[in-house]
């Protein structure tokens, strides 16, 4: 048979107990002392997502989607230049930390239309001299979403400002240095947005995978402003769909994404606030003819005028455009001129088409539910980090245990092997890929669904597929003819399908 690797459990609770060990070895040098205390807070917090991307990409846009309120600023203020961490709170605060540790109260302000919060940074200063020592913000607010994932909102790493560009790369790829000033990975797994794939993308996402198994699990890629495509006409998300499906083509050849989805993050989150007057406006829009509302939307300064002759006002247009965006506007007059008849339908239907929802089944799918996968990852590569910089202790015996279960769980071989299916040419044949896909978990990790089943499906039937999806891909590894990486990829799905037997009712 296969031999055994730990469980998810298992890896999680045994990191958990290696951090402490590593905690006591290495308790006399202060930074490393504080870098095993945040490890050892990650693995009881929630799962840390980081949104990155080039400048004006769409990640505090996204982020409000997400969340489903506008928590996030999305012009352009100073506090986009630094990293901000969105976390549950019982109530809204916003704090700024120095690097040195000091903190003060940052002052919220509701911005206008899609602008959401803004942050007033000026009158922080730590120092004589009044300098700006702004190391990070953190955001805690009382909402569902945040109560599940911990966001990190990073600045663009396309910046003009070096030192701004650097702060992303910082939190997310932290170079080898000394133990004197050792950084690790803040985020467990990242999401990126793209507006185009440029060297400077492919770079930074070569950045992220560059450190083999310290590398991260998780990276899903986001086609961003996906309405901008094709200039906002009702096409939009299908010229955008095209440009996703070239971008997933080339990432998930080189192996630097698990996927890549178009979104519209602006209509996302209008759709998730969508107002009683809002639908009022549409309403009046739609019963123009639809030639003359063409003709008004040649272009959004034109829409705006005040002399186009409308049913809505040139200041109620300008915020529709704002708050929704051409795409947007098309959209939801198209929906309400075809049948939508309440603001509820009309935001559901919006919803749908902006590529949310494939997105957060996406997350859900390859973070959501292999959080205690990827945070138990985060800590054994930040052990790995803490005692290779710190040589000639007693945590130097936790090495060969650490780095055995980074290469045999079977948790993180699952999600390699998913970001590697795509890349890879397995000489396999497409419904036996599907199949593999599934098996692994590329479309969730509960029993049934790995199996392709119904979940309604009894355990004994359960158990029956699971065994012969065992039998049958532990025979296909041993194939006299078999290439290894094929062989390796069919040995991962036996433990996966042993897996799932161990998960049914004796």
């Amino acid at each position: 048979m296969v031999r055994p690797t730990a469980s998810v459990a298992e890896s999680l609770s045994e990191a958990g107990r290696l951090v402490a060990s590593a905690g006591r070895a290495l308790g006399h040098d202060p930074l490393a002392r504080s870098l095993l205390a945040d490890c050892a807070d990650r693995l009881r917090q929630p799962l840390r997502v980081a949104l990155a991307g080039s400048i004006k990409a769409g990640k505090s846009t996204l982020l409000n989607a997400l969340v489903g309120q506008a928590i996030a600023p999305t012009d352009a203020t100073e506090c986009t230049r630094v990293v901000t961490w969105y976390r549950t709170g019982a109530t809204p605060m916003v704090t700024a930390y120095a690097a040195n540790g000091a903190s003060a109260n940052v002052v919220v302000r509701r911005g206008a239309g899609s602008h959401g919060l803004t942050f007033e940074m000026n009158s922080l200063r730590w120092n004589p001299r009044g300098d700006h020592l702004v190391d990070h913000l953190e955001v805690r607010w009382p909402t569902a979403e945040l109560s599940r994932t911990t966001i990190i909102d990073t600045p663009g790493t396309s910046s003009l400002s070096r030192d701004v560009s650097e702060r992303t790369m910082r939190l997310l790829t932290p170079a080898d240095i000394d133990a004197d000033a050792l950084t690790i990975p803040g985020a467990d797994a990242v999401v990126y947005l793209l507006r185009r794939l440029d060297a400077t993308d492919v770079h930074f996402l070569e950045e992220l995978g560059s450190g083999g198994q310290s590398g991260h699990l998780g990276v899903v890629g986001v086609v961003s402003r996906a309405d901008e495509i094709s200039a906002g006409r009702i096409d939009a998300l299908d010229s955008a769909r095209d440009v996703a499906s070239r971008f997933a083509t080339e990432l998930e050849r080189t192996g630097l994404c698990q996927a890549v989805i178009p979104v519209a993050g602006l209509l996302a989150f209008a759709a998730a606030t969508l107002t009683q007057p809002e639908f009022a406006a549409f309403a009046a829009l739609a019963a123009l003819p639809p030639e003359t509302l063409e003709l008004a939307m040649l272009s959004a300064d034109r829409f705006s005028r005040p002399d186009i002759d409308l049913p809505v006002s040139p200041l109620t247009r300008a915020q529709l455009l704002d708050r929704f965006g051409m795409f947007g506007v098309r959209m939801a007059t198209e929906l309400v001129r075809t049948g939508v008849r309440d603001a509820t339908a009309l935001a559901a239907e919006l919803t749908a088409r902006s590529g949310i929802d494939d997105l957060r089944t996406v997350l859900d799918v390859q973070f959501g539910q292999r959080a205690d996968q990827l945070k138990a990852h985060s800590a054994l590569t930040t052990l790995d980090r803490v005692i290779s910089a710190h040589p000639g202790t007693a945590a130097d015996q936790l090495l060969p245990r650490i780095r055995t279960l980074l290469a045999d769980v079977h948790g993180f071989a699952e999600l390699r092997l998913l970001g590697r299916l795509r890349t890879d040419e397995l000489p396999l044949p497409p419904d036996d890929l599907a199949e593999l896909f599934r098996l692994v978990g590329g479309a969730g990790v509960a029993p049934h669904v790995r199996l392709g089943l119904p979940s309604d499906t009894d355990p004994e039937t359960l158990r029956t597929h699971a065994i012969a999806a065992a039998h049958k891909w532990l025979t296909r590894s041993r194939h006299p003819l078999i290439d290894k990486a094929t062989a390796t990829a069919c040995l991962t799905a036996v433990r996966s399908a042993e897996g799932a037997l161990t998960q049914l009712p004796s």
